[in-house]
């Protein structure tokens, strides 16, 4: 594992992120780890993984590493262990608004709690987030977020209505709050990965992967290294002119 490009200005940047026990939330603490930063990782649940975890971002050269035990669910709890952390040890100056969930289900059999489980995770936390760090972001010398929106944010998909709205609504939240403190500046922007190599694609059938390889100009799934990648570099000051953006990494297949 290493990194394209090193950016010397995330070395001990205290950097949030959501959603880093697995997958691309994991890869981007790895990455991030390689930069030097100092990682703060929320956790839900299984304090012994994330522990693991912690050993292993340090071993790769994070600056620190602090494990928060809150729910996304719970936005009241999130905010005092937040606001604790920021006043006791060190304010926050990054985002990455990670965690996310799906559950595919054809419209006529939606229910409506699954729309407001799924808008709760993917859109209202990471809205409450950007809100309750907000106040530290106007302190920090250059604060930046990245939301971790989906490529079906922009073009829809059957079956996920619900995942879809949230992941739109995200890119909406982001261009708003990109503007409102852009003259602190503050920036804020938007990925949207396609097929991404996980656990997901992993369990697909090779008729099923191919079908979807077929449907990529590239001709592949994308790698949570190249997410993690496009992360760095929007959340260091090589992109110190960029904010308000919506990045498709998707190897084309929104063309």
């Amino acid at each position: 594992m290493k990194p394209h490009a090193t950016f010397l200005d995330l070395e001990n940047k205290v950097i949030l992120i959501t959603g880093a026990s697995r997958g691309i939330g994991s890869e981007i603490a790895k990455y991030l780890a390689i930069q030097k930063a100092h990682l703060v990782l929320n956790y839900r649940s299984n304090p012994e993984k994330m522990e693991a975890l912690k050993t292993d971002l340090i071993s790769l050269g994070a600056s620190d590493v602090d494990l928060l035990n809150f729910d996304l669910i719970n936005l009241e709890k999130a905010k005092d262990v937040i606001t604790e952390f920021c006043k006791t040890k060190k304010p926050i100056e990054a985002l990455v608004n990670n965690a996310g969930i799906s559950k595919d289900s054809l419209i006529l059999r939606n229910k409506v709690e699954d729309t407001k489980n799924i808008l709760d995770i993917n859109l209202t936390a990471p809205i409450a987030l950007m809100s309750i760090l907000s106040r530290y972001f106007l302190k920090a010398e250059a604060a930046s977020v990245v939301n971790v929106s989906s490529v079906v944010g922009l073009m829809g998909n059957p079956s996920q209505t619900n995942y879809s709205a949230s992941k739109a609504g995200l890119i909406g939240a982001t261009k708003s709050f990109a503007k409102e403190l852009a003259s602190k500046n503050v920036r804020c922007n938007a990925i949207c990965p396609g097929f991404i190599e996980t656990e997901m694609t992993e369990s697909l059938s090779q008729e099923a992967k191919d079908r979807y390889h077929e449907s990529i100009p590239l001709g592949r799934f994308g790698k949570s290294s190249e997410v993690a990648e496009l992360v760095s570099f929007l959340l260091s000051q090589s992109s110190s002119y960029i904010t308000g953006e919506t990045f498709k990494i998707d190897g084309g297949l929104y063309i």
